[in-house]
């Protein structure tokens, strides 16, 4: 069992959020569990409350809270991309009826906030070179989705 998990706080959407993160990440992702509230609950006698689900090996718990507490970019979730393929494809599918943002950030349906980060980045980033870790900065910030050649040209 995992000792830590992500917790995410949903208004209604806990469910149809995890289903949407499965088809997305694939491979072993997967409902590890639903819990349904019941009469001393506030969500409504037989209508989901939490949904356990894992995500490339990670797991998360989703529930349907209300509308109190919406995401904001404060927290995201980051995924390490080992190829621009795989930048490609999230970004089409996370970015799908939610927006992108700057640097390989984007709010996906639901208002969470991802990062979409090419393997190599951070050592780009941190290049004993400043010049180069300094141009890469630059090509960074003026994306939206990453591109991994273009940040390795720079």
């Amino acid at each position: 069992m995992q000792k830590i998990k992500t917790f995410l706080w949903f208004e209604n959407q806990a469910e149809e959020a995890a289903h949407h993160y499965i088809c997305v990440f694939g491979g072993d992702s997967k409902v590890l569990n639903t819990t349904y509230y019941n009469e001393a609950g506030p969500g409504g006698t037989g209508k989901v409350m939490t949904v356990d689900f894992r995500l490339a090996g990670q797991e998360y718990i989703a529930l349907n809270g209300g509308p109190q507490f919406p995401f904001t970019e404060a927290i995201s979730l980051s995924v390490d991309c080992a190829s621009q393929e795989e930048v490609d494809t999230l970004w089409s599918r996370l970015t799908e009826g939610g927006e992108e943002g700057q640097c390989g950030w984007l709010k996906d349906k639901y208002g969470l906030s991802w990062q979409l980060v090419p393997r190599g980045l951070s050592e780009a980033l941190s290049d004993p070179d400043p010049a180069k870790a300094e141009r890469t900065m630059k090509a960074m910030l003026g994306m939206r989705k990453l591109d991994i050649e273009a940040l390795r040209n720079a």
